[in-house]
This record gives structure tokens, sequence and C-alpha cells, in this order.
């Protein structure tokens, strides 16, 4: 099994959950591969962020989404089709909540691997 981020970067964030208040979010596109089959997963965590160093990723406020699975390997080409639906995908996560993300404040640059 080959897990592979594809896409991760911090943004500013708002909302409570577990009566904390969140500030940031770390949001990921995630490549699973195994035995000849891919699978593509949209997900976010939201953590408390309550300084510029505070960084310490909390997993309760969590969701994801798979987009896509199926026999076959990465493509950069279907890749780019996911990242360019990322935000509204994230935006339909954590529905019952008042979390969301800040898209124009990112908090680091993108990685992607």
């Amino acid at each position: 099994m080959a897990v592979i981020n594809v896409f991760e970067q911090y943004f500013e964030a708002e909302g409570t959950f577990n009566d904390v208040e969140r500030h940031g979010a770390l949001v990921m596109l995630v490549s699973d591969s195994e035995a000849g089959n891919i699978r593509y997963e949209a997900a976010v965590t939201f953590f408390p962020h309550n300084d510029e160093e505070d960084y310490g990723v909390s997993y309760d406020a969590y969701d994801s989404k798979v987009l896509y699975e199926a026999a076959g390997r990465r493509s950069k080409k279907r890749e780019e089709q996911f990242l360019q639906e990322l935000p509204a995908v994230i935006d339909t996560l954590m529905p019952d909540t008042d979390l969301r993300v800040l898209w124009d404040r990112p908090l680091r640059e993108a990685c992607r691997g």
C-alpha cells in the first residue's frame, strides 16, 4: 500500500468543535494505491492554531470523502481535476458544524507529493 498526500496545505479557519475554537485547517488530497487499484480522498482536519507556532493538529474535527476508486494507477491529469474541485468538496464536509476553511488565508505554502 502506498499512501501519498498528493496535496496538503494549512489555512486559517473558523468555528467551534467539541467546545474548542478552531483557527486552522489542514486540507489534503490523498492517494492510496494497492494491488493495481487507486483511490483518491479529499480530507480536512480543523485544529486550534492558537498562535503562530501552534500546528498541533487534532484529529477530532476530521472528515473525508472518497472522490475516486477504481482499478488503475495515479494520474496527473485526474489529480489536477481533483485539485480544482478540492475547495468545493471540502466545503461540503463537516455539514453539521460551523467550521469553515478561509481559502484566501493560507498559513503555509502548499506541499505536493
